[in-house]
Protein backbone atom coordinates (compact mmCIF):
# COMPACT_ATOMS: atom_id res chain seq x y z
CA UNK A 1 0.00 0.00 0.00
CA UNK A 2 2.70 2.52 0.39
CA UNK A 3 6.70 1.91 -0.43
CA UNK A 4 8.93 4.26 0.45
CA UNK A 5 12.52 4.26 -1.60
CA UNK A 6 15.71 6.48 -0.69
CA UNK A 7 13.62 9.29 0.61
CA UNK A 8 15.65 12.12 1.52
CA UNK A 9 14.68 15.56 2.29
CA UNK A 10 17.09 18.50 2.75
CA UNK A 11 16.61 21.57 3.55
CA UNK A 12 19.54 24.34 2.58
CA UNK A 13 22.24 22.24 4.10
CA UNK A 14 20.14 20.27 6.39
CA UNK A 15 18.96 16.96 6.22
CA UNK A 16 15.72 16.11 7.78
CA UNK A 17 15.56 12.81 6.38
CA UNK A 18 18.46 10.61 5.41
CA UNK A 19 18.05 7.56 2.91
CA UNK A 20 14.74 6.09 4.08
CA UNK A 21 13.82 2.87 2.96
CA UNK A 22 10.76 1.52 4.33
CA UNK A 23 6.94 -0.32 3.21
CA UNK A 24 3.32 -0.65 4.79
CA UNK A 25 1.28 -3.36 4.31
CA UNK A 26 -3.07 -3.57 3.22
CA UNK A 27 -4.71 -3.29 6.72
CA UNK A 28 -1.27 -2.66 8.81
CA UNK A 29 -1.30 -0.43 11.79
CA UNK A 30 2.34 1.01 10.93
CA UNK A 31 4.00 3.26 13.81
CA UNK A 32 6.86 5.61 13.14
CA UNK A 33 8.67 7.33 16.48
CA UNK A 34 11.72 8.87 17.36
CA UNK A 35 12.59 11.72 19.66
CA UNK A 36 11.60 15.70 18.48
CA UNK A 37 13.68 16.75 15.55
CA UNK A 38 14.27 12.89 14.40
CA UNK A 39 12.27 13.63 10.92
CA UNK A 40 8.68 11.92 11.66
CA UNK A 41 6.81 15.33 10.86
CA UNK A 42 8.35 15.54 7.50
CA UNK A 43 8.14 12.28 6.64
CA UNK A 44 4.34 12.23 7.19
CA UNK A 45 4.13 15.23 5.13
CA UNK A 46 5.46 13.19 2.14
CA UNK A 47 3.04 10.37 2.53
CA UNK A 48 0.34 13.02 2.71
CA UNK A 49 1.71 14.97 -0.70
CA UNK A 50 2.26 18.01 1.41
CA UNK A 51 5.88 18.23 1.01
CA UNK A 52 8.08 17.44 -1.79
CA UNK A 53 10.97 15.19 -1.59
CA UNK A 54 14.39 16.13 -2.30
CA UNK A 55 15.01 12.34 -3.70
CA UNK A 56 13.38 9.10 -3.56
CA UNK A 57 10.39 7.19 -4.48
CA UNK A 58 7.02 7.74 -2.04
CA UNK A 59 4.15 5.75 -3.84
CA UNK A 60 1.14 5.72 -1.72
CA UNK A 61 -2.00 3.54 -2.58
CA UNK A 62 -0.63 2.96 -5.94
CA UNK A 63 -0.07 7.04 -6.70
CA UNK A 64 3.35 9.01 -6.50
CA UNK A 65 2.76 11.03 -3.35
CA UNK A 66 2.83 14.17 -5.48
CA UNK A 67 -0.10 12.93 -7.46
CA UNK A 68 -3.07 15.34 -6.32
CA UNK A 69 -5.41 11.65 -7.26
CA UNK A 70 -3.50 10.36 -4.16
CA UNK A 71 -5.35 12.92 -2.22
CA UNK A 72 -8.67 10.83 -2.64
CA UNK A 73 -7.09 7.63 -1.10
CA UNK A 74 -5.11 9.37 2.02
CA UNK A 75 -6.83 10.99 5.17
CA UNK A 76 -4.75 12.74 6.94
CA UNK A 77 -4.54 13.89 10.91
CA UNK A 78 -1.35 16.11 11.58
CA UNK A 79 -0.68 17.46 15.28
CA UNK A 80 -1.79 20.56 15.19
CA UNK A 81 -5.46 20.89 13.77
CA UNK A 82 -7.45 23.90 14.31
CA UNK A 83 -11.08 23.47 13.14
CA UNK A 84 -13.38 26.05 11.76
CA UNK A 85 -14.90 27.29 15.11
CA UNK A 86 -17.81 28.89 13.66
CA UNK A 87 -19.57 25.25 12.32
CA UNK A 88 -20.99 22.89 14.21
CA UNK A 89 -19.35 19.25 13.41
CA UNK A 90 -22.20 18.25 10.92
CA UNK A 91 -21.47 21.34 8.97
CA UNK A 92 -17.41 20.78 9.05
CA UNK A 93 -17.17 17.71 8.40
CA UNK A 94 -20.15 17.92 5.43
CA UNK A 95 -17.79 20.58 4.03
CA UNK A 96 -15.07 18.61 3.95
CA UNK A 97 -17.00 15.79 2.42
CA UNK A 98 -18.04 18.82 -0.92
CA UNK A 99 -14.41 19.36 -1.27
CA UNK A 100 -13.85 15.52 -1.81
CA UNK A 101 -17.42 15.31 -4.25
CA UNK A 102 -18.74 12.77 -1.74
CA UNK A 103 -22.77 12.96 -2.38
CA UNK A 104 -24.52 14.39 0.55
CA UNK A 105 -26.40 11.08 1.82
CA UNK A 106 -23.36 9.43 1.05
CA UNK A 107 -21.61 11.79 3.44
CA UNK A 108 -24.28 11.88 5.95
CA UNK A 109 -24.39 8.20 6.33
CA UNK A 110 -20.71 8.17 6.71
CA UNK A 111 -20.39 11.46 9.17
CA UNK A 112 -23.47 9.84 11.65
CA UNK A 113 -21.32 6.60 11.64
CA UNK A 114 -17.90 8.23 12.46
CA UNK A 115 -19.42 10.32 14.91
CA UNK A 116 -21.40 7.74 16.19
CA UNK A 117 -18.06 5.53 16.95
CA UNK A 118 -16.26 8.06 18.60
CA UNK A 119 -19.06 8.46 20.64
CA UNK A 120 -19.51 12.55 20.20
CA UNK A 121 -22.30 13.91 21.51
CA UNK A 122 -23.44 17.82 20.54
CA UNK A 123 -22.74 17.66 17.02
CA UNK A 124 -24.40 20.85 16.16
CA UNK A 125 -22.90 22.75 18.89
CA UNK A 126 -20.00 25.41 17.72
CA UNK A 127 -16.45 23.87 17.24
CA UNK A 128 -15.00 26.68 19.24
CA UNK A 129 -17.35 25.76 22.43
CA UNK A 130 -16.39 22.38 22.51
CA UNK A 131 -13.67 20.59 24.26
CA UNK A 132 -10.27 19.70 22.85
CA UNK A 133 -11.13 15.63 22.99
CA UNK A 134 -14.22 16.47 21.15
CA UNK A 135 -12.44 18.77 18.50
CA UNK A 136 -9.91 15.66 18.19
CA UNK A 137 -12.47 13.50 17.35
CA UNK A 138 -14.25 15.65 14.83
CA UNK A 139 -10.87 16.00 12.95
CA UNK A 140 -10.72 11.86 13.14
CA UNK A 141 -14.31 12.01 11.44
CA UNK A 142 -12.72 14.61 8.79
CA UNK A 143 -10.24 12.34 7.78
CA UNK A 144 -12.94 9.38 7.39
CA UNK A 145 -15.35 11.50 4.85
CA UNK A 146 -13.81 10.06 1.76
CA UNK A 147 -13.41 6.69 3.02
CA UNK A 148 -9.44 6.23 2.33
CA UNK A 149 -7.59 3.44 1.90
CA UNK A 150 -4.74 5.10 3.58
CA UNK A 151 -4.71 6.70 7.08
CA UNK A 152 -1.73 9.16 7.96
CA UNK A 153 -2.28 9.80 11.86
CA UNK A 154 0.49 12.10 13.85
CA UNK A 155 -0.37 12.11 17.42
CA UNK A 156 -4.37 11.55 17.21
CA UNK A 157 -4.52 11.16 20.84
CA UNK A 158 -1.97 13.94 22.05
CA UNK A 159 -3.15 15.90 25.41
CA UNK A 160 -6.34 13.66 25.89
CA UNK A 161 -7.98 12.60 29.04
CA UNK A 162 -7.25 8.92 29.25
CA UNK A 163 -11.35 7.93 28.57
CA UNK A 164 -10.79 9.93 25.23
CA UNK A 165 -7.40 8.30 24.69
CA UNK A 166 -8.73 4.71 24.89
CA UNK A 167 -11.16 5.68 22.35
CA UNK A 168 -9.28 6.90 20.11
CA UNK A 169 -7.07 4.03 20.40
CA UNK A 170 -9.57 1.53 20.30
CA UNK A 171 -10.82 3.23 17.31
CA UNK A 172 -7.79 3.16 15.42
CA UNK A 173 -7.30 -0.55 16.00
CA UNK A 174 -10.99 -1.19 14.85
CA UNK A 175 -9.84 1.34 11.18
CA UNK A 176 -7.33 -1.97 11.11
CA UNK A 177 -10.26 -4.35 10.91
CA UNK A 178 -12.16 -2.74 8.40
CA UNK A 179 -8.94 -3.18 5.82
CA UNK A 180 -7.69 0.05 6.53
CA UNK A 181 -3.60 0.84 5.97
CA UNK A 182 -3.01 3.45 9.20
CA UNK A 183 0.35 5.00 9.74
CA UNK A 184 0.75 6.11 13.25
CA UNK A 185 3.03 8.50 14.82
CA UNK A 186 2.72 9.91 18.41
CA UNK A 187 5.17 10.17 21.57
CA UNK A 188 3.47 7.89 23.84
CA UNK A 189 5.52 4.48 23.05
CA UNK A 190 2.72 3.12 25.01
CA UNK A 191 0.44 4.22 22.60
CA UNK A 192 2.78 2.91 20.01
CA UNK A 193 2.78 -0.82 21.38
CA UNK A 194 -0.95 -0.70 21.96
CA UNK A 195 -1.77 0.09 18.19
CA UNK A 196 1.40 -0.81 15.99
CA UNK A 197 1.73 -4.18 13.98
CA UNK A 198 5.26 -2.86 12.67
CA UNK A 199 7.43 0.07 13.81
CA UNK A 200 10.31 2.00 12.60
CA UNK A 201 12.34 4.29 15.24
CA UNK A 202 13.71 7.22 13.64
CA UNK A 203 16.65 9.45 15.04
CA UNK A 204 18.61 12.19 13.27
CA UNK A 205 16.34 12.00 10.02
CA UNK A 206 17.51 8.06 9.75
CA UNK A 207 15.38 4.62 10.51
CA UNK A 208 17.90 3.24 13.54
CA UNK A 209 15.71 0.09 13.87
CA UNK A 210 12.67 -1.82 12.38
CA UNK A 211 10.41 -4.62 13.08
CA UNK A 212 7.71 -6.04 15.28
CA UNK A 213 7.58 -4.13 18.66
CA UNK A 214 8.23 -8.01 19.81
CA UNK A 215 11.35 -7.92 17.47
CA UNK A 216 12.69 -4.46 18.14
CA UNK A 217 12.91 -5.34 21.51
CA UNK A 218 14.09 -9.06 21.31
CA UNK A 219 16.65 -7.42 19.06
CA UNK A 220 17.81 -4.20 21.29
CA UNK A 221 16.23 -4.71 24.69
CA UNK A 222 17.51 -7.53 27.23
CA UNK A 223 15.01 -9.22 29.91
CA UNK A 224 15.59 -8.62 33.10
CA UNK A 225 14.64 -10.90 36.66
CA UNK A 226 14.25 -9.53 39.88
CA UNK A 227 14.82 -11.99 42.99
CA UNK A 228 13.12 -11.45 45.87
CA UNK A 229 14.81 -12.93 49.10
CA UNK A 230 13.83 -12.91 53.10
CA UNK A 231 17.73 -11.73 53.69
CA UNK A 232 20.38 -9.60 52.22
CA UNK A 233 22.38 -12.21 49.73
CA UNK A 234 26.22 -11.87 50.81
CA UNK A 235 28.37 -10.48 48.54
CA UNK A 236 30.30 -13.24 46.52
CA UNK A 237 32.72 -12.14 43.36
CA UNK A 238 30.12 -13.93 41.08
CA UNK A 239 27.34 -10.80 41.89
CA UNK A 240 30.54 -8.78 41.98
CA UNK A 241 31.10 -9.22 38.83
CA UNK A 242 27.53 -8.72 37.52
CA UNK A 243 26.62 -5.50 39.00
CA UNK A 244 23.88 -7.07 40.99
CA UNK A 245 22.31 -4.27 43.17
CA UNK A 246 20.17 -5.29 46.35
CA UNK A 247 17.26 -3.06 47.45
CA UNK A 248 15.08 -3.08 50.77
CA UNK A 249 11.96 -3.44 49.97
CA UNK A 250 9.48 -3.77 52.91
CA UNK A 251 10.39 -7.24 54.72
CA UNK A 252 12.25 -8.51 51.64
CA UNK A 253 15.50 -7.82 49.37
CA UNK A 254 15.14 -7.64 46.03
CA UNK A 255 18.11 -8.11 43.73
CA UNK A 256 18.21 -7.46 39.90
CA UNK A 257 20.04 -9.14 37.49
CA UNK A 258 20.09 -9.96 33.41
CA UNK A 259 20.01 -13.98 33.51
CA UNK A 260 18.81 -17.40 34.82
CA UNK A 261 22.36 -18.09 35.68
CA UNK A 262 22.62 -14.72 37.59
CA UNK A 263 19.51 -15.55 39.56
CA UNK A 264 21.26 -19.23 40.24
CA UNK A 265 24.05 -16.59 41.50
CA UNK A 266 21.53 -14.92 44.04
CA UNK A 267 20.18 -18.42 45.32
CA UNK A 268 23.57 -19.56 45.94
CA UNK A 269 24.62 -15.92 48.16
CA UNK A 270 21.63 -16.32 50.18
CA UNK A 271 21.90 -19.60 51.04
CA UNK A 272 25.25 -18.53 52.25
CA UNK A 273 23.72 -15.83 54.31
CA UNK A 274 21.47 -18.04 56.20
CA UNK A 275 18.50 -17.31 53.83
CA UNK A 276 16.41 -18.33 50.58
CA UNK A 277 14.48 -16.93 47.61
CA UNK A 278 10.69 -16.05 48.19
CA UNK A 279 9.76 -14.90 44.65
CA UNK A 280 11.35 -14.49 41.14
CA UNK A 281 9.71 -11.88 38.80
CA UNK A 282 10.92 -10.95 34.87
CA UNK A 283 10.73 -7.75 33.14
CA UNK A 284 10.35 -7.54 30.00
CA UNK A 285 11.77 -4.49 28.49
CA UNK A 286 9.54 -1.87 27.35
CA UNK A 287 9.48 0.11 23.88
CA UNK A 288 10.46 2.73 25.27
CA UNK A 289 13.18 1.64 27.05
CA UNK A 290 14.51 0.17 23.73
CA UNK A 291 13.37 3.55 22.11
CA UNK A 292 15.83 5.20 24.58
CA UNK A 293 18.65 3.30 24.70
CA UNK A 294 18.83 3.73 20.73
CA UNK A 295 18.04 7.04 20.24
CA UNK A 296 21.05 7.51 22.80
CA UNK A 297 23.43 6.06 20.48
CA UNK A 298 25.93 8.40 18.35
CA UNK A 299 24.94 9.08 15.34
CA UNK A 300 26.82 10.90 11.66
CA UNK A 301 26.03 14.12 11.13
CA UNK A 302 22.74 15.82 9.14
CA UNK A 303 23.88 18.08 6.63
CA UNK A 304 25.19 17.71 3.15
CA UNK A 305 28.66 17.87 3.52
CA UNK A 306 28.63 15.12 5.51
CA UNK A 307 26.27 13.10 3.74
CA UNK A 308 27.67 13.81 0.50
CA UNK A 309 23.73 14.61 -1.04
CA UNK A 310 22.99 17.87 -2.96
CA UNK A 311 20.76 20.90 -1.39
CA UNK A 312 17.58 21.38 -3.12
CA UNK A 313 18.41 25.39 -2.53
CA UNK A 314 15.95 25.59 0.67
CA UNK A 315 17.14 28.47 3.02
CA UNK A 316 15.51 27.14 6.08
CA UNK A 317 13.19 24.45 6.89
CA UNK A 318 9.75 25.03 6.21
CA UNK A 319 10.20 27.37 3.47
CA UNK A 320 10.53 26.13 -0.11
CA UNK A 321 7.83 22.91 0.66
CA UNK A 322 6.03 23.01 3.87
CA UNK A 323 3.26 25.39 2.13
CA UNK A 324 1.45 21.94 1.60
CA UNK A 325 1.17 22.92 -2.43
CA UNK A 326 3.23 20.20 -4.35
CA UNK A 327 3.73 21.86 -7.89
CA UNK A 328 0.96 21.55 -10.42
CA UNK A 329 -1.58 21.72 -7.83
CA UNK A 330 -3.13 24.82 -9.31
CA UNK A 331 -3.59 23.07 -13.03
CA UNK A 332 -5.63 20.52 -11.90
CA UNK A 333 -8.12 19.43 -14.38
CA UNK A 334 -11.66 18.99 -14.20
CA UNK A 335 -11.85 15.48 -12.45
CA UNK A 336 -11.53 17.00 -8.92
CA UNK A 337 -8.60 16.98 -8.26
CA UNK A 338 -8.39 20.69 -7.03
CA UNK A 339 -10.83 19.66 -4.65
CA UNK A 340 -9.20 16.76 -3.48
CA UNK A 341 -5.65 18.38 -2.90
CA UNK A 342 -7.60 21.33 -1.10
CA UNK A 343 -8.79 19.15 1.21
CA UNK A 344 -6.14 17.76 2.41
CA UNK A 345 -4.31 21.09 2.75
CA UNK A 346 -7.35 22.38 4.71
CA UNK A 347 -6.57 19.90 7.34
CA UNK A 348 -2.95 22.36 7.66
Amino acid sequence: MIEVSGLRKTYGDFAAVVDSDFAVEDGEVFGIVGPNGAGKTTTLKVLAGLVEPTDGEVTVAGFDASDPEMRRHLGFLPEESPLYEEMTARSYLRFFADLYDVPREVADERIEAALDRLELDHRERRLGDVSKGMKRKVAIARSLVNDPDVLVYDEPASGLDPVTTNSVLAFTRELRETGKTVVFSAHNLYHVESVCDRVVVMNEGRIVARGSVDGIRERHGETTYRVFTDVAPARTDRLTELDATTEEVGDRFRTAVPSMDAVAAVREAVADAGGEVVDIRSREPSLEDVFLDIVGRPMPGRYTGDLGGESDGADEPGESDESGTPEGDEEAGENGETKAATATEATE
